[in-house]
């Protein structure tokens, strides 16, 4: 009989000797038969074994099967996290950026589909100068304490870049944390047009001087593949540039699918466009591989991405005031309490998650188990924190990489900045040019370099 999967079946299939009857793991009366553990795959059954107390059987429950083959897939894809022991590595430390550098007296603008003002940029002190949104006239500053679904994506990009860790005593920071910061709301949650690009980026070259802006990070694709002769987004690209913006986009993550192509504005010429590194969550540069972001070369012949940088196992803020936060708290709470107190935890926070309410009288060695998988379907890091992926966080980490680069040498041109980074760059061994360009973003040696160039 071949080995299977139960946990993906609908009605797992059962032994003609299993019969309904109380589950030796979780002490339940299932409705339907309980399963054999000979029908289990081979790597799914010691971890059900495991959790027999002592006692032979040959049986378990429905529900407990598929309990711990979602323990394995999250020990599968969460490897680099289990591997650093559940915690994830701040920005700073895994891109080995010289601290001194903080992005002090450099302005970055994001645009992005909408943002919240997070304590990590305005506590102690409020470093967003300025929001604007292509949509309200008033500009209602009262907009960034809106926590809706479009809030929550600006909110991370900008935090990833320019966060100080305010709610992690300093640990999850950006690499400019001392930077300032004006915020453009562009498109929404669903999609952000060219169009909307082009008007935020267009804002932000009339209000530059007022707010001393000299980095902008969109982390926005377009509408589709074009030519940058013919997309006026780029066109606005490139008269940023050469005004003396330095803008930096992502290229996005369709690396895995046919053509991947890079859109505007990430395809414009004078941008710096970032894929993305999968670094494993890890300091060992031997384990270093590729993120699914997309490559060019463009319609134009142009090498798209130039730089990499982390678009995966990134520490980022939750959005407050959300069921997700709401979720992150209770599972680090859980995570956090002795084992007596959790089942009364999770009654007293009935109806914030309905696995736990569901499993609240299960045994303590499975209501851990699955307050760990809830941990890691939900990229939890602690109540304030989880980890994410995507281009659109490598963006701003080579953004702050900027700021820190202008803080050291402020005379330096977007041409110089560019060069810079790509001079500078760490090369991934093993993969083809087209996908990482010039290599990894080295911040120490970029800040270095541009100290140098200091007249």
């Amino acid at each position: 009989m071949s080995e299977i999967i139960i946990a993906s079946d609908p009605k797992p299939a059962v032994t003609p000797e299993a019969s309904i009857g109380i589950c030796p793991v979780c002490g339940r009366t299932p409705g339907d038969a309980l399963v054999d553990l000979s029908l289990l795959e081979t790597d799914l059954r010691p971890l059900v074994e495991a959790n027999l107390p002592g006692v032979k059987s040959s049986t378990v429950c429905r529900q407990c099967v598929e309990l711990f083959h979602r323990a394995k897939r999250q020990i599968e894809s969460h490897a680099a996290v289990f591997e650093q022991t559940s915690f994830v590595l701040p920005t700073p430390l895994r891109m080995n950026a010289d601290e001194r550098f903080t992005g002090r007296d450099v302005t970055i603008a994001f645009l992005d589909s909408g943002f919240y003002a997070h304590p990590d940029l305005t506590q102690p002190a409020n470093r967003i100068l300025a929001y604007h949104s292509i949509f309200d006239t008033t500009d209602d500053p009262t907009s960034l304490k809106t926590t809706d679904v479009s809030s929550w994506h600006g909110m991370m990009t900008s935090v990833v870049a320019a966060g100080n860790g305010y709610l992690s005593e300093g640990f999850y920071r950006g690499l400019a944390p001392e930077s300032n910061l004006v915020l453009v709301k562009i498109g929404n949650a669903r999609h952000i047009p060219d169009e909307d690009i082009d008007r935020g980026l267009q804002w932000v070259l009339r209000h530059r001087e007022e707010y001393g802006i000299q980095v902008v990070n969109i982390s926005a694709g377009g509408d589709f593949e074009r030519s940058y002769l013919a997309s006026p987004l780029c066109q606005t690209v490139e008269r940023a540039v050469s005004e003396g913006l330095i803008v930096v986009c992502a290229v996005g993550n369709a690396g895995m699918a046919p053509g991947h192509p890079v859109l505007p504005p990430a395809s414009s010429p004078s941008a710096i466009s970032v894929g993305g590194l999968d670094d494993q969550n890890s300091l060992d540069r031997a384990k270093r591989g590729m993120y699914r972001s997309s490559y060019g070369p463009t319609v134009d012949g142009l090498q798209k991405p130039e730089v990499i940088a982390p678009s995966i196992w990134v520490a980022a803020p939750i959005l407050p005031h959300t069921p997700t936060a709401d979720e992150a708290k209770l599972y680090s709470e859980l995570d956090a309490a002795a084992d007596e107190q959790l089942r009364s935890m999770i009654e007293a926070h009935e109806g914030v998650d309905k696995d736990l309410d569901q499993a609240s009288t299960l045994p303590v060695p499975l209501l851990r188990q699955l307050i760990t998988i809830k941990l890691h379907e939900g990229n939890v890091i602690n109540q304030y924190y989880k980890y994410v992926d995507g281009t659109s966080f490598a963006s701003p980490i080579v953004a702050s990489t900027i700021a820190c680069m202008l803080e050291a040498n402020p005379r330096l041109t977007p041409q110089q900045v560019k060069r810079i980074l790509i001079d500078t760059a760490e090369r991934v061994s093993g993969i083809e040019v087209e996908r990482q360009g010039w290599g990894v973003v080295s911040p120490r040696l970029a800040v270095e370099v541009a100290q140098s160039l200091r007249s």
